[in-house]
């Protein structure tokens, strides 16, 4: 899906979804001068292929912060590992001037645990259908947290 159009529809979906709405959690962030957002992100029914592909989870990377206009910071850690079935798969951390985007990716259930951090507000619902959508999840659930 490209940029514009994913643009457009999450600010559809900011006008129309009840909940968590992205657009007013930023005019908030901004409004209240907070240290920084916090958003966990868990992505279910995943596209195994993707989930357990490195190259896969750097675009992605490379992507999500064109996408909230975040500065990457060095190179995107991508790390597999895990002894416990349960919990093996890609781990990836990704600095930004902002802070921090991390992941985990678990391989026997497919799912992505997906964290951003910044002290530059974002929209995070634009975040959780981004990465649902590159990461062909079925549902996800979006938690955010005002760092003050």
């Amino acid at each position: 899906m490209e940029r514009a159009s994913l643009k457009k529809q999450n600010t559809e979906m900011d006008e129309e979804v009840p909940g968590i709405n992205g657009l007013r959690l930023m005019r908030e962030a901004t409004a209240q001068k907070v240290w920084g957002m916090a958003s966990a992100i868990d992505i279910y029914d995943c596209d195994p292929r993707k989930i357990r592909d490195a190259g896969e989870i750097r675009r992605f990377v490379v992507e999500l912060c064109d996408l909230i206009q975040m500065k990457r910071f060095g190179e995107t850690q991508v790390i597999h590992f895990g002894e416990d079935e349960r919990v093996a798969g890609y781990s990836m951390v990704q600095l930004i001037e902002t802070s921090l985007i991390s992941a985990h990716f678990a391989n026997q259930s497919n799912s992505v645990y997906l964290d951003v951090f910044s002290c530059k507000p974002y929209n995070p619902e634009e975040i959780k259908v981004f990465a649902e959508g590159y990461f062909g999840g079925s549902q996800s659930i979006l938690h955010v947290t005002m760092r003050r």
